[in-house]
């Protein structure tokens, strides 16, 4: 779809008639169906995936590989922001008096999209919003420990900086390799750093820099021994992984639907365990606050945009549709055939651990010799593929991340490598 065609299509869906947005959906829902039943199958390419990319809306043939950063939403996901925008705009009291009553529905159908119960589960705005009100909302004393690691994002670093500056609390860096030879080193780093004063293990599930998926059911039990909470800042989990919090054992949790799970910005979730909420406060407070039986006492945030909830709801119809073991075998099975082939190109260093246990859909690389900017402005120039620069010199990340969700195909993967190969012979 090319830009001028994109606004055509977004002024025309914003005039459409609820009516109209829901005959709209059901027809793409009854195609997907279709879909399921003549063409099941197990191939993460082909017929079947061409069919579900037509139903994002990209405008000037982009190839959005950075869905890591923001992702797209789905034509049913937009139809149905639309749908209720629009009724936001022209009957306000609908707007407050029953789309918020749909929230709890919404609230059982995340809960179960991860694997939690409903009262386990909080609707916020983003991960940043969640992982600052775990660490603003325990309560630690002087001298407590919080263990990290050293390829967090800010949103999973400052917060705790700031209660270290203010509480008094001692943070400290685990060093984690890029890669990790494997899960074994990774929990044993952490072992060694445990003492009597931890509390707190912070760490990012998803590592956004390296596309480290990190093996939160080991460390949990590893924790849970020594009586010390985790925390799991997963901004790239929702969508991206096949989640069960309960397997995981995993206390709190935190995502962006919005990145790989097709929603619109501006929603979030936090996962906190029955059994650990009594153990934080909530840093904003309203009326519900001080409900102690439900995770929903976490986003007391006031007037909230409700189509976005609705939006959020369309979009894990959308993926449910499709199947998400499904979902999460296609986008590891494009991240391995770009893995395999970039460490066959001469000069290329992969950040990301070949191992499918310890990575999904974020592959990250550089190139010796060759700018990170470089790269992503040529496979822009050259193919009009999204990527983007990452990492640091200090720990030797720097370089460009590729994303590859289920709406890529392998040959856009392939002109990925082509890009590479050409650059890394200059």
């Amino acid at each position: 779809m090319n830009r001028r065609k994109f606004f055509e299509y977004f002024a025309g869906v914003s005039a459409m008639s609820v009516l109209t947005l829901n005959k709209l959906n059901a027809e793409i829902y009854a195609g997907i169906a279709d879909l399921n039943q003549n063409l099941l199958q197990d191939s993460p390419d082909g017929t079947y995936w061409e069919a579900i990319r037509k139903h994002f809306i990209f405008q000037d043939d982009l190839v959005m590989m950075n869905n890591g950063t923001l992702g797209p939403m789905p034509e049913p996901v937009f139809n149905t922001l639309m749908k209720y925008f629009r009724i936001q705009a022209t009957n306000p009291y609908d707007s407050y008096n029953f789309l918020p009553s749909f929230k709890e529905n919404i609230r059982t159908k995340l809960a179960d999209f991860i694997g939690a119960a409903p009262d386990e589960v909080a609707i916020n705005r983003n991960t940043t919003e969640g992982m600052n009100l775990i660490a603003g909302g325990l309560d630690l004393e002087p001298g407590d420990e919080v263990l990290i690691t050293t390829l967090e994002h800010p949103a999973g670093y400052y917060p705790w900086k700031m209660k270290e500056e203010r509480a008094g609390i001692k943070l400290i860096e685990v060093p984690i390799g890029a890669p990790p030879k494997n899960a074994d080193e990774i929990i044993n780093a952490f072992e060694k750093h445990i003492t009597t004063k931890t509390k707190v293990i912070s760490i990012s599930h998803t590592v956004y820099i390296t596309g480290l998926i990190f093996p939160l059911k080991e460390l949990s039990e590893l924790a849970h021994s020594r009586n010390i909470l985790v925390a799991a800042d997963s901004a790239h989990g929702f969508g991206m992984l096949n989640l069960n919090m309960h397997d995981l054992g995993i206390d709190l949790w935190a995502s962006s639907p919005y990145k790989w799970g097709g929603a619109p910005t501006g929603c979030g979730i936090l996962y906190v365990k029955k059994d650990v909420q009594d153990r934080i406060w909530p840093t904003i407070a309203s009326s519900g606050w001080d409900n102690k039986t439900s995770a929903s006492r976490f986003e007391t945030l006031g007037q909230r945009a409700d189509p976005l909830f609705f939006a959020l709801d369309e979009a894990m119809n959308f993926q449910n549709r499709i199947g998400r073991d499904r979902i999460n075998r296609r986008i590891v099975t494009l991240a391995q055939r770009l893995k395999e082939g970039l460490k066959n190109i001469p000069g290329v260093l992969l950040h990301t651990s070949m191992d499918e246990y310890l990575s999904a859909g974020l592959t990250a690389f550089s190139v010796e010799g060759v700018e990170p900017e470089r790269i992503v402005n040529y496979l822009r120039e050259k193919y009009n593929i999204v990527i983007r620069t990452i990492g640091r010199d200090r720990d030797q990340t720097r370089g460009v991340r590729v994303s590859t969700h289920y709406y890529i195909n392998a040959d856009q993967v392939d002109m990925v490598l082509e890009g590479v190969q050409y650059l890394a012979g200059k």
